[in-house]
């Protein structure tokens, strides 16, 4: 095995050598940690870019070691998996520079650093591996790297988000276990296969139902699923920076990557149809997004507000997934990229708000825009792209998901999109009215942006969201090269 073909290892242990790093260091070392912090996010996506660069030619990167007799831990790249990880080494370096400017005055940053980036080491296995096995290692790493990110502030409240967070995430691991196990035993050790390795001749139609079942609820916790949705908008209790990291690059992407593997390559679109799971994936992805997005209607906290938006645009993947024609595809896996880097702007804006001024209700949001014209410039561009106004990301990805629905015959599709867009504007335009055209309250006109650290990664995710939409057409954009993947499921 050469060292360009272990690539996906190197990116893993890219992180997971700076998370001991960083906790050795412990507090006091400040700029050794910022710099491994940095260095290790840097080194990271040069490492992506190379492997990108690789699989767009067809190049082959894996590793494989046994572990046990019919047991190996499998690394391997291909076009799905470089979208996650691409999409997360782009995210967590510009969320490494905005989480050092907004905690790097707050205590216990070592623990926060080191279990951030094993987080990110978890993610990049999570994308990265080559069979369940593989899969569920990294799966619940990060279950256990994100709990302390969820707690850190150690507030009553904080602890009890973390203790919800833990109760869902380790009891949809255990059915993704029980799942996994009953596979193998039926189907014997059998990396991801495109196409899915699972045939109907696998066990009796009963059996391969309920291991599906039991698979898709275990990764439907962390993709927010309805019902297994409730951790999330718990969990905003967190610093801004983890609620970016939850909702756009690691827990959530994590679960919905999941279910793709699932029906693409160890199920297979066909034998998931035949089985009938095509439908309820469809109806939960469906339910969901309706359900999310009215819930978002009435929470009155702009954190809040946004985790509940991300319960409902993140089972536009879903819906994709479930629907399963080409056009549906890629509207369903490049809402993956486009939903990542709308919320992440939209978190990093909540998060310049409440550290500037102590804004974090939307009540407080009067006149706000001309206060912080840059911060609100951002949340206002990406805000309209969940929207979908044309041409933006947000509209791209459901205008392939009509398409696609169109196409396949399913037409509820597009009323189930149509309501959620009027829905999307009836909680994001009142903020963005209160922003602009409602005067502020007496004693809140002072005129101030964020810091740079916080407002730089956020105007660089706003734009990369605005161009996603804007230069869609251009070579290796994220809608060009999920069209490279559908070509390939």
């Amino acid at each position: 095995m050469s060292l360009y073909a272990a690539m996906p290892l190197w990116v893993v242990l890219s992180s997971l050598l700076a998370s001991v790093i960083i906790f050795a260091l412990g507090d006091e070392w400040r700029r050794t940690r910022t710099f491994t912090n940095i260095a290790a996010a840097v080194i990271k996506l040069i490492l992506v870019g190379i492997m990108l660069a690789g699989v767009a030619r067809g190049d082959d990167f894996g590793m494989r070691v046994t572990l046990a007799p019919g047991l190996e831990f499998v690394l391997h790249a291909d076009a799905l998996t470089m979208l996650l990880i691409t999409l997360s080494a782009i995210l967590w370096l510009v969320t490494t520079i905005y989480a050092i400017g907004y905690l790097e005055d707050s205590p216990n940053r070592a623990r926060f650093f080191g279990f951030f980036s094993l987080c990110v080491a978890a993610t990049m296995g999570v994308a990265s591996a080559g069979n369940l096995f593989t899969f569920f290692i990294f799966y619940e790493l990060l279950t256990l790297s994100t709990w302390p990110l969820v707690v850190h502030r150690g507030t009553p409240r904080a602890l009890r988000a973390g203790k919800k967070y833990l109760a869902y995430t380790l009891s949809g691991g255990t059915m993704l276990l029980i799942g996994i196990i009953g596979l193998h035993v039926v189907a014997g050790p059998v990396d991801f296969v495109h196409g899915g390795f699972v045939t109907e001749h696998t066990a009796s139609r009963p059996v391969l139902t309920l291991l599906f079942l039991l698979m898709l609820a275990g990764t439907g916790v962390k993709a927010a699923l309805f019902p297994l949705h409730a951790w999330l908008p718990t969990a905003m209790v967190a610093p801004a920076p983890v609620s970016a990291l939850l909702h756009a690059v690691a827990v959530v992407k994590v679960g919905i990557f999941g279910v793709a593997r699932l029906v693409y390559d160890v199920y297979g679109l066909e034998l998931t149809a035949l089985l009938g799971m095509d439908h309820v994936l469809a109806g939960v992805a469906a339910f969901t997004i309706i359900y999310g997005s009215v819930q978002a209607l009435f929470a009155g906290n702009i954190k809040q507000r946004l985790a509940w938006s991300t319960v409902s645009q993140v089972s536009y993947i879903g819906l994709g997934i479930a629907i399963a024609g080409p056009l549906a595809t890629i509207g369903g896996l490049v809402h993956l990229v486009h939903q990542g880097l709308m919320k992440i702007t939209l978190f990093f804006c909540a998060g310049n708000l409440s550290k500037t001024h102590e804004i974090k209700e939307i009540a407080q949001m009067d006149g706000v825009g001309w206060r912080m014209p840059w911060t609100m410039g951002a949340f206002t561009f990406a805000a309209l792209s969940m929207i979908g106004v044309p041409p933006m990301a947000g509209f791209i990805s459901k205008w392939y998901l009509g398409l696609g629905g169109a196409a396949s015959g399913d037409y509820w599709v597009i009323g189930v999109l149509v309501a959620s867009t009027l829905l999307n504007a009836a909680y994001f335009l009142p903020m963005l009215r209160r922003a602009w055209f409602v005067e502020p309250v007496a004693g809140a006109t002072e005129r101030r942006e964020a810091p740079l650290s916080l407002l730089v990664p956020t105007l660089i995710t706003g734009l990369l969201a605005v161009g996603s939409g804007f230069l869609a057409g251009m070579p290796l954009s994220p809608l060009q090269w999920v069209i490279l993947i559908s070509e390939r499921i």
